[in-house]
């Protein structure tokens, strides 16, 4: 049969069993705990001989339904969902490495998760060593024997830089370690990460995937594409369970003792979401150009970041990697960052709010909120100006919004 497109796929993703009512949405199994018809089927439940729902926090049907979809529109092996974007990154590195091993990160992270590397992690005995990765060399030299995984940000946040991703797979599996991306701004309808050599993908699908800021959640892809006897970590796991490794000690370890699981609430949202993703995703990408043109064209705006404009210095990538899409936020900047403040307050439309992809279009300004407990010197070597706001595109019409920054602007 012929593969279908995004969203024709999304809406006819099998359920795992048939549904006894003949639902056309999955139903909401909002339940803690799942019975059995005998003691000897529990025991094989706990035994991995028979597979069955049995405790919310491990799985549950509607959470596994988002994972079917989520799998079918990555075209990857495993999906495992989890509680937020965080959750996602945290699970996957503590899979993956143990103390006295290390990843090579890009310096320019969204602030979150740099914390999460150079302060949480780093307690574990996890180093994280920051990387221009622009710089094959830079990234060699920091690559030895304890190195883990490569992790990137398919396009940075707020600075919108997009790598040669390429370059990293290459790197990656030249070493035998694994390729992670934080796919979070360039969704699956628009960035098919396997086809470019990327092991992992984390992503929070509380942004684009949610279905407009409805609820948080995250999740983990497994392409399938790794040795995973390559990684002594996983050595237990890939004995008994081959190429599913990974999502094995996700699911009976981490994933279940760390207790970072999605609520079926949330999944059920979040199907929802992944529903009319490609739709929404569109619009917005619409609503950005239009407002990256007029912005361009404005002469009090300083400067403009956005890779799906032909003017953007990672237009040529995003083309490559993205079909031009490389998600639907953008930076400008002002002459200060009290111009920045006054600007934003009297802004009518755009709402003042941090989070990506809600249907509404939100503003931020960086430096000052999601940068705030970082030091100068940290901010400077994240590209983070104390004149630059971050907007997130949402679904309005976008002339309501150009008149917004216009009058905003004057």
């Amino acid at each position: 049969m012929k593969k279908t497109g995004f969203t024709t796929t999304a809406l006819n993703v099998p359920f795992a069993k048939a549904d006894p009512h003949h639902s056309l949405q999955m139903p909401l199994y909002e339940t803690v705990a799942f019975e059995f018809d005998s003691a000897e089927q529990i025991e094989a439940n706990f035994k991995g001989e028979y597979i069955a729902h049995v405790y919310s926090r491990t799985s549950s049907p509607t959470v596994e339904y988002f994972e079917l979809k989520m799998k079918a529109l990555t075209n990857s092996s495993g999906v495992v969902a989890v509680s937020s974007g965080m959750a996602a990154i945290s699970n996957t590195i503590l899979a993956l490495t143990k103390s006295g091993d290390n990843i090579v990160s890009g310096k320019r992270l969204f602030g979150h998760t740099y914390a999460l590397f150079d302060q949480t992690l780093a307690e574990f005995g996890i180093e994280a060593r920051f990387s221009d990765l622009r710089d094959k060399n830079e990234i060699e030299s920091l690559i030895d024997s304890n190195t883990r995984a490569i992790y990137f940000e398919t396009v940075t946040n707020p600075q919108l830089e997009i790598t040669d991703i390429e370059m990293l797979a290459e790197i990656a599996q030249k070493h035998n370690i694994l390729l992670i991306a934080d796919s979070t701004i360039t969704p699956p309808n628009v960035f098919q990460a396997r086809n470019f050599g990327i092991n992992i993908e984390v992503i929070s699908s509380t942004k684009y995937i949610s279905g407009g800021a409805t609820s948080f959640g995250g999740v983990i892809v497994d392409h399938g594409t790794y040795d995973w006897q390559l990684n002594p970590n996983l050595s237990k796991y890939t004995e008994k369970f081959k190429q599913n490794a990974f999502i094995a000690k996700i699911r009976k370890n981490i994933y279940r003792n760390t207790g970072g699981s999605m609520a079926p609430q949330t999944a059920r949202f979040q199907i929802q979401g992944l529903d009319i993703l490609e739709i929404r995703v569109e619009r917005c990408y619409k609503n950005c150009l239009a407002l990256g043109e007029f912005l361009n064209a404005n002469s009090k705006v300083q400067g403009v970041v956005y890779p799906g404009l032909k003017t953007d210095a990672n237009y040529q990538a995003a083309l490559h990697y993205f079909n031009g899409i490389p998600g639907t936020i953008m930076s400008f900047e002002l002459e200060s960052k009290e111009s920045c403040y006054a600007f934003m307050n009297q802004l009518k439309v755009i709402r003042r709010a941090t989070n990506l992809n809600d249907n509404k279009t939100l503003i931020i300004h960086p430096y000052s909120t999601i940068y705030a407990e970082f030091s100068e010197e940290e901010r400077a070597a994240a590209g983070i100006r104390d004149t630059m706001m971050r907007i997130s595109v949402g679904i309005e019409n976008a002339e309501d919004l150009i008149a917004d920054i216009e009058q905003a602007l004057n």
